[in-house]
């Protein structure tokens, strides 16, 4: 898990802040890839700092997208995080 600053700490080709869209669709155009191939939207192990520790918005946008039940978010966000580990573990 990491959070959005660290990510964005994390990219040496462009410099980029946590909160610009850009990052975001970066983190889209990256989930959106690995979903189609079966591996789960890896987007999942990016989450806030603080409060909820969970993905943004855009997370439970494509989640619903790809066809993932949204109506209990955290619900949601377990059973993708769960996923995305089985493949990547």
């Amino acid at each position: 898990m990491l959070s959005y600053g660290e990510l964005a700490n994390q990219l040496t080709t462009i410099r980029i802040e946590p909160h610009d869209p850009k990052l975001w669709a970066i983190i889209g155009d990256v989930a959106s890839d690995e979903a189609t191939v079966g591996r789960g939207l890896l987007s999942v192990v990016v989450v806030h700092k603080s409060g909820d520790m969970e993905p943004g918005p855009g997370f439970y946008e494509l989640a619903k997208y790809f066809g993932r039940k949204t109506s209990d978010k955290t619900k949601c966000f377990i059973a993708e995080l769960h996923l995305v580990h089985s493949q990547w573990s």
